[in-house]
């Protein structure tokens, strides 16, 4: 299943600006990056498989008119580009929706005949493609091959009367790909074949832009014993390094347990934390989420931003859901203890339900959403770090009972 790169008809016809820029984003700098994300110094020229970024998360959506929408109106993101029927795109429309350094594409079937119907049909909403930039496509697929990787779509340029991309992808886990994209000698406002395109929607809440500035890491869940096997394509194909394991007591409540294991890309800017399920007394919010997704995928989206209280305080305005935190984690001495002074008074973290963690480089503070669509498959997390690189060790026990009690409530633990 691919994304079709389609040329636009007539711009005007179809209500699009002339220009194919909307006016820019306001984007994190490097300096910004490595407050944000943990940024590192990296030199590409030493890689076999560089990777500079992500590129995009790709949605697969029941309606994507709709969750575009949503998007924009809860989350605060911003429409940059579209292409549709409008655009000669017969089978789908696709809305690219942009938050900082964050760039979603949401797509749904518009042909009743499209194989996106049979993709969502199996797994219902959730990422389709994780998209990476990298600045050498061929010289990537070339290692990637050779080193027992699936190329789903061989290097290719897709040109317009802006530029050219150059991509090719790679199959991961379940029905998930990588999209290899080099967009350095493209000016268009995403690839050839979508054309600039704001939306009218206008959010008094959001009105100083959304506070979600980045993407964090992407975590993926697999099936049993699959988990080591993933972690080491990451590192033999795109010679990824491990970051972080988390097993045994680490990672197990009462009732339910998971492994999970961290790679990242030579920067850290990209990281992909893989989790399997473990035995325990009950399923697993890993068990729950491969029967729901039917199969293994992407179960949530850390994002970053700076400024988590107003985040979450805008987000709750406009009916995001978090999970819950009981106040007794809040009272917890050992955990007063253990984080030592945040920049906000605990009591402020309480009131939004906000977890903390500190580790030797620094603290962090995190909170998850409930999931985004109909089945408990794929949601949100957001990140604010104050030097740490971790992942919230500390709060894995808190996290897992919350997500627990949902399970529970939902007939499913």
């Amino acid at each position: 299943m691919t994304i079709e790169h389609v040329h636009p008809t007539d711009q005007a016809a179809a209500g699009t600006p002339e220009t194919a820029r909307t006016a820019e984003p306001t984007l994190p700098t490097e300096g910004d990056l490595r407050t944000l994300v943990g940024l590192v110094d990296y030199d590409t020229s030493r890689d076999p498989f560089p990777v500079i970024g992500w590129d995009a998360l790709v949605w697969v959506v029941g309606n994507a008119t709709q969750t575009a929408h949503f998007l924009e109106s809860a989350y605060g993101m911003r429409r940059e580009a579209y292409s549709g029927p409008e655009t000669g795109n017969r089978d789908h429309k696709a809305f690219v929706l942009r938050s900082g350094d964050a760039r979603f594409v949401i797509i749904g079937a518009v042909d009743p005949d499209s194989p996106l119907i049979a993709h969502h049909d199996r797994h219902g909403d959730g990422i389709v493609d994780v998209a990476l930039e990298v600045p050498d496509v061929d010289r990537c697929v070339a290692w990637a091959r050779a080193q027992g990787a699936t190329v789903l779509v061989e290097p290719h340029d897709d040109t317009d009367e802006f530029g050219t991309v150059r991509s090719a992808a790679l199959a991961a886990y379940g029905d998930t790909r990588h999209t290899l994209v080099d967009r350095s000698r493209y000016e268009g406002p995403y690839l050839p074949g979508f054309v600039a395109r704001q939306s009218a929607f206008r959010a008094s809440t959001h009105a100083e832009g959304s506070p979600i500035r980045a993407i964090d890491h992407v975590v993926g869940n697999v099936e049993l014993g699959r988990m080591d096997e993933w972690v080491e394509f990451y590192r033999r194909v795109m010679g990824f390094t491990n970051m972080a394991e988390f097993v045994g007591d680490d990672i197990a409540t009462e009732y339910s347990a998971l492994m999970s294991k961290v790679v990242a890309n030579g920067n850290h800017r990209v990281k992909f934390p893989l989790n399997e399920p473990a035995a325990g007394k009950k399923r697993s919010q890993i068990d729950e989420y491969l029967e729901f997704y039917r199969g293994p995928g992407v179960q949530h989206i850390a994002l970053a931003t700076d400024d988590i209280l107003g985040c979450v305080d805008a987000l709750r305005r406009e009916g995001v859901e978090f999970l819950d935190t009981p106040d007794a984690y809040y009272d917890d001495p050992e955990l007063r203890a253990r984080i030592g002074q945040v920049r906000v008074p605990v009591e402020q973290l309480r009131r939004r339900g906000i977890l903390v963690d500190r580790d030797e480089d620094g603290y962090l503070l995190q909170i998850f959403t409930r999931p985004l669509g109909d089945r408990p498959t794929v949601f949100f997390e957001l990140i604010e770090r104050h030097g740490s690189l971790g992942f919230g060790k500390g709060n894995f026990k808190a996290l897992f009972q919350a997500i627990e009690r949902e399970q529970q409530a939902r007939g499913n633990l």
